[in-house]
Parts: structure tokens; sequence; C-alpha cells
């Protein structure tokens, strides 16, 4: 049986990690070269590091503390925010990611998708979809760090990212982003029956009931959480001894 993976998150705004409610309101949450060593000595299965106001601020992804960070721990290590081409990638290859995230820069061009799975292979791409439930009830794809609404459907976007090479999901539900109420279970479902490739989950967790139910019900290959690792609410090693008392098969 393939093993769960907890992966935790590192959000990343001049230089720190932070943590905020629905992408608002946010607080700092330590020094994430610190953090980063932390969670790789505890047990996380893979790190994801992502630059959050790259994009807004029409800049490059920081490869400098990308570097810090890849020397500290030994696990596998995905890189996103402000990677547009396959120079981008090459150069945070070089300093230590192991997989990049493409998210806003994918969908305004969805070919850079195509370039970068042919250029490193799939299994280097992860397409991050910010996703947010409307009053109709459809689940729609956002861009900019969660400030511009697009017509797309999360799924639809989803299977069109895997169809040109996206080798997993990132999937971050911004109605559960931050709120510790739980994933999104309905859309991680949907995402992760449809799709021949891995979906992490991401947004809302708060509880291990919470990893329990979207690995289970939710059908997701991964759970990501941030605040509740960083601010020492759960560590990784009980989540992982909770997840496996609870039959969800987990590397501990």
């Amino acid at each position: 049986m393939l093993t769960k993976r907890i992966i935790p998150c590192l959000d990343i705004k001049d230089g720190r990690t932070v943590k905020g409610v629905n992408f608002e309101n946010i607080r700092d949450a330590g020094d994430p070269v610190e953090l980063g060593a932390l969670y790789a000595q505890q047990g996380a299965d893979e790190l994801v590091f992502l630059d959050i106001t790259a994009t807004n601020e029409k800049r490059k992804t920081l490869r400098e503390l990308v570097n810090r960070i890849a020397h500290h721990i030994n696990i596998p290590f995905t890189v996103g925010g402000g990677i547009s081409s396959v120079e981008d990638v090459s150069l945070l290859l070089q300093n230590g990611a192991d997989k990049i995230s493409v998210n806003t820069s994918a969908y305004r061009r969805p070919e850079l998708i195509n370039e970068l799975a042919r250029e490193f292979g799939s299994q280097c791409v992860v397409l991050a979809i910010d996703t947010k439930k409307e009053a109709d009830g459809r689940w729609y794809v956002y861009l900019n760090g969660g400030r511009v609404k697009t017509d797309m459907l999360c799924a639809d976007w989803a299977r069109q990212g895997v169809d040109r090479g996206a080798g997993e999901i990132l999937l971050t539900s911004m109605n559960n982003d931050g709120t510790k109420k739980g994933f999104a279970l309905d859309i991680t479902r949907e995402l992760a029956g449809a799709l021949p490739v891995p979906v992490i989950a991401s947004g809302g967790g708060g509880t291990m009931e919470h990893f329990v139910d979207v690995l289970g019900e939710g059908k997701a290959d991964a759970a990501l959480a941030a605040s509740i690792f960083h601010f020492k609410e759960i560590t990784i090693p009980e989540l992982k001894g909770y997840l496996q008392d609870q039959h969800i098969a987990v590397r501990y």
C-alpha cells in the first residue's frame, strides 16, 4: 500500500515564514531555515516552500534562502513562487530544490507546464491550484496569491494541467485556509478520484482527525499544513502515530 505523506509548508514573505487566514491577516511564524531543519528531523515526508509575494511583486523566488534551507534538510523539497521559465527552474534545482510548484504563471501561459515537464520530467512539476467555492457551489481557480478570480473551474484546470505534464496537484482551498476547521473534502475527493497523479490537500488542517478525514474520505495522497506545525499545536511524530492508530499508512 502506498503510504500517505505529511508535508509542512513554509509560506515565505520578506525572508520569514508567515501564516494567514483565508490568505489574509498574515503574521510571523519563525525562521524558515530553523523550521525546515526541525521538520526534517521530526520525520516530515517532504517540505514545501512558497514565496507567496513573488508573483505579486513581479520578482523571482529567493534562491539564496532556498539554498540555505536545502543544506539543512534531507527530504524532498518543493519550491514555488515567481517561477515562469525553464531557466528559473534550473536555477532553483541547482540551489537544492527537488521539485518546483507553478501556479499563476502556468495559468497565464499553460505551455509552461509542457516545457517544464519536457525539460525536467513530470515528477519535478507540481501544479499548485488556489481554489474557492463560490455562491453557485462550484470551485473556481484564483491567481496571484488568491487575489484574482478566474472563470475556470478547478477540476477543469487540474485536468488540463495533468494532460500537459504536471506530475502532482497541490490543491489549496481558500475557504478553508488557516481556519483549522478541516480540509475541503469534496473538491479534494473529486480531483483525487478523477486524476492519475497524486493530489496534495492544503488548507484547513486543525486537528489530527482532519488529517484522517482528508487522507481517508478525501482520498488525498498527502496533506499539507502550516500553522499547526509552526506554532507547535501538533507535532509531526504525534500526528503520524495517530494516523497509524487510525489505520492510515504513513512512513513512521
